[in-house]
């Protein structure tokens, strides 16, 4: 084999070891991202529930009814 095809066999080689890699990258940002995706909806929801905890327990004085209604 001539040093030219062993370069050529070599940098085949190195090319799909990063094609591997960038798809394994790839797949773990998705991932990750899945998952702060599901984390942001939490975090909202967990918002939302604190927000009308604070609501039931400290009303505003707009939203309560006068004592002579």
């Amino acid at each position: 084999m001539s040093d030219t095809d062993e370069r050529l066999e070599r940098l085949e080689s190195r090319l799909m070891l990063a094609e591997d890699q960038i798809d394994a990258l790839n797949s773990t940002v998705y991932r990750q991202q899945r998952l702060i995706d599901r984390l942001q909806a939490q975090m909202a929801q967990l918002a939302r529930q604190l927000k009308d905890a604070r609501a039931a327990v400290h009303p505003r004085p707009e939203d309560e009814v006068p004592p002579h209604w």
